[in-house]
Formats: C-alpha cells, structure tokens, sequence
C-alpha cells in the first residue's frame, strides 16, 4: 500500500505539536532531541512547500493599455508598489 502524501498543513500541525512538547520541557533527552530532528525535517519540508507554492504565485495587473498582464508574484510587497 502507498503511503499517504504529506501534507502542508499536515506537517504544520506536527511541527507545532513538536514544539508544544519541547516547550514543555518533561521530555528525556533522546526523545526532546528525536523531536527536534523530526522537527527540522518538517520545518524544511514545509519552507520548501511554501516556497513552490510563491514560486506559482502570480498577480494579475492590468496593464497601461487596459489589457490584463501576468506579473510574477513577489515577496516583498513591491507589486502594489508598481500599482500606484
């Protein structure tokens, strides 16, 4: 049987479980460092996943001619920037 594909919000809820537990402080050792372990791995999957995601990621914006034009998205804010 294949194994279920993992999801973002999936792995979110797992790496705030994680870091609920290690808050907490009650772990042995082992288990606090076998935590955190998994909870890089699920921090590197899910930065990976958002940054496809924004990499998919386009605005529409009209153009000086009224025609709509696909802008790529980006990060920092400077698309609504270009809109004023």
């Amino acid at each position: 049987m294949m194994a279920k594909k993992k999801t973002f919000e999936e792995s979110m809820k797992q790496l705030e479980q994680i870091v609920e537990d290690l808050e907490d402080g009650d772990l042995p050792l082992e288990d606090a460092l076998k935590k955190f372990e998994d909870g890089v791995l699920l921090s590197k999957f899910c930065f990976q996943k958002l940054d496809e995601t924004e990499k998919k990621v386009s605005l529409l914006l009209k153009g000086p001619g009224g025609q709509i034009q696909e802008t790529p998205f980006l990060s920092t804010g400077e698309n609504l920037k270009e809109e004023r």
